[in-house]
């Protein structure tokens, strides 16, 4: 089987193609695969270390209105779909699948014109352009959530889950124990702002540091985002010396192993991190991004609040109180953690990207 995978920009479009990647290799042992991206998006620094074959175009998004910046990029996406038929021809897949990002669209969009097999993943509640944009052209679509089956022709939509709900389960907690050096016996908290970091959550767990040395049986694993990790690390040397139950780490590659050894996460609402922590039934305290198009994080968490699996903060309501309370219950009382355990067990997919990779299979197929 031989896949072409596309998606780019932020980890929450990339790490589902990936673990859709690792699907596709344990059912399909001999598959081969051409991952097209953007030469300046993190997919470009993320899937070279996966030994996967990468390849660029050259892409941007539209703006919501018109202007001339939207002529410059309605021209760099025609050059980018004949660039992309270009790769396609000489790779030969049997399926494309894109995940979201700008660069989805040239890419997928040639697929199509070309008979070639073609999935979109919508991992969000609210899908955004590209993937609106795709739906009229592709073979099948797959969606993380059923409130966003609403969105898509009915004829070849098909709810699935987050793939990296998948990849999680394959996490080994006694190695994400051993990797961050912490006891069997000592909980782990993952302070974690998404692949880029989030400065909100940066200053909020700056402001509580001290606090955090009080929670004895817990250790804190603080994840600033390579960006932040300088400026961070130096304002926490201005502190004086911090608790030893802290660990402050600029990003974590091996993800699924450290949420797997995770017993509570505070962090932003990405799909992907939703996917994850409820696969595992992770508890969690998430602060949604106020910066991303039609405030789609927001509406992800509020289905995980509803079900009692979350509490929710919006950026503008997040203090010291607002972050230590909800915390403090979470490992102080240990009804409360497990009826929001129990909770987001209950909304997890764990199977989405087995299931993702049986309608690759079923599509190219066909053709």
């Amino acid at each position: 089987m031989r896949v072409v995978l596309t998606g780019g920009g932020t980890g929450g479009h990339i790490y589902p193609a990936l673990a859709v990647a690792r699907e596709v290799s344990r059912q399909h042992p001999q598959a081969a695969f051409l991952y097209i991206g953007s030469k300046h998006g993190l997919e470009a620094q993320l899937v070279p270390r996966t030994e996967i074959p990468f390849q660029s175009v050259e892409i941007s998004g539209l703006k919501r209105k018109l202007t001339l910046d939207n002529v410059k990029t309605l021209w760099k996406f025609l050059k980018a779909v004949a660039d992309s038929k270009k790769m396609l021809r000489e790779f030969r897949p049997d399926v494309v699948i894109g995940t979201g990002g700008y660069v989805c669209g040239p890419v997928v969009y040639a697929a199509a014109k070309l008979g070639i097999p073609t999935m979109i993943h919508e991992q969000n509640v609210v899908p955004g352009l590209t993937n609106k944009f795709l739906s009229r052209s592709v073979t099948k679509v797959a969606v993380s959530f059923s409130e966003s089956l609403a969105f898509f022709p009915s004829s070849k939509t098909v709810l699935t889950g987050n793939p990296r709900a998948t990849e999680v389960m394959h996490g080994n907690a006694e190695a994400g124990r051993s990797f961050l050096g912490v006891e069997a016996d000592k909980k782990i908290v993952l302070l974690f702002g998404g692949s880029r970091g989030a400065r909100a959550i940066n200053e909020s767990v700056l402001s509580i540091v001290k606090q955090l040395g009080d929670f004895t049986d817990t250790h804190f694993v603080y994840v600033t985002g390579d960006v932040h990790y300088e400026k961070i690390s130096a304002e926490l040397a201005q502190m004086g010396e911090i608790s030893t139950n802290i660990t402050v780490l600029p990003f974590v590659h091996n993800m699924p192993d450290v949420l797997a050894a995770t017993h509570v996460l505070v962090g932003r609402a990405g799909a992907s991190t939703l996917a994850e922590i409820t696969a595992l039934g992770v508890p969690s305290i998430l602060i949604p991004s106020p910066y991303v198009t039609n405030n789609h994080q927001e509406k992800n968490a509020r289905g995980l609040e509803k079900a009692g699996a979350a509490y929710v903060i919006v950026e503008r309501d997040l203090t010291n109180e607002s972050l230590l309370i909800p915390l403090s219950e979470l490992l102080t009382e240990p009804k409360r953690w497990e009826q929001m355990k129990e909770s987001s067990l209950s909304l997890g997919m764990p199977h989405a990207a087995t299931e993702i990779v049986n309608q690759l299979t079923a599509i190219a197929r066909k053709k």
